[in-house]
């Protein structure tokens, strides 16, 4: 399903591009996107682009330059998901233990995530920069990590909060007849009932982590990502617009993988539970 949603997506670009208006006009107005080859390149151009040369008179091709960019994404996004995963779990526990903590926190997190990033990021480069542990610089990278890991904890956090609340109350009072500490009813009760919301939860937040890197690369020039990519291949899309695409593509690739990498830990961890039978 996965490629034949690829397929539709190219077919639906192509068939636009067949049959819409060049410049975009339609009864004089200016209503729809162009569809001119500077606009909408053909999909067989923007894949061939990958085999081509970077630049002229250069001997690297993109999708090697692409894969590097992609590669220091990666990592960085990864840092970013771990670390926004384990500020979310921890807030989802605490409030999942303390109501009042959750009607005094949750708005906050819920606003947290209204705030532009394209505007934040600057500011966290800028803190950054000024900390200092002993004789180690706050590298520049561990500030889009940072921006990575704001976009990832909410899903977790809210995700898991969801799951860890989600036993029924029958059990929880099965667990108290047992004596059972608050730790472990969280680990053996909650926990395990929590985690068919935390699996979604992890993989938006590894969608959310690449979102914020990229957009922590754009908005402050980090160098070596992809991000960095597509604002120089964005800059040549007047001569070149198939080659703006291919770092959006690596882009979109990224967040498939990490997602795709958290469902492949899921059916890992999971390989032994029992499957749960509808009635």
């Amino acid at each position: 399903m996965f490629f034949l949603a690829l397929a539709l997506v190219a077919g639906t670009w192509e068939l636009y591009k067949a049959v819409g208006p060049v410049d975009g006009r339609w009864l004089g107005f200016k209503v729809f996107p162009r569809t001119d080859d500077h606009a909408m390149p053909h999909v067989w151009d923007m894949l061939s682009r990958y085999t081509k040369p970077e630049r002229r008179g250069a001997t690297r091709q993109i999708w090697r330059v692409v894969l590097a960019g992609g590669w220091f994404s990666f990592r960085l996004a990864l840092a970013g998901f771990a670390l926004g995963v384990a500020v979310g779990l921890g807030l989802a526990i605490v409030m999942s233990r303390f109501k009042v903590v959750e009607r005094g926190l949750l708005p906050y997190l819920v606003v947290s995530q209204t705030v532009p990033l394209i505007a934040l990021a600057p500011l966290i480069v800028s803190w950054g920069g000024k900390l200092r542990f002993g004789d180690v610089v706050w590298p520049r990278w561990a500030s889009a990590s940072v921006l990575g890991a704001f976009l990832a904890f909410f899903p977790v956090a809210v995700g898991s909060l969801r799951g860890l609340t989600s036993p029924a109350p029958a059990a929880v009072e099965l667990m108290d007849s047992y004596a059972s500490s608050w730790h472990q009813t969280l680990f053996k009760l909650r926990f395990p009932a929590a985690v068919p919301f935390i699996v979604p939860a992890l993989k938006l937040a590894a969608s959310a982590s690449v979102i914020g890197v990229v957009v922590a690369e754009i908005s402050t020039g980090l160098k070596g990502g992809i991000g960095r990519l597509i604002i120089e291949y964005a800059r040549e899309a007047t001569s070149d617009p198939a080659k703006a695409y291919t770092a959006v593509f690596g882009a979109a690739m990224l967040g498939l993988v990490m997602a795709g990498l958290v469902a492949l830990a899921d059916v890992y961890v999971m390989r032994n539970r029992p499957k749960e039978l509808a009635g």
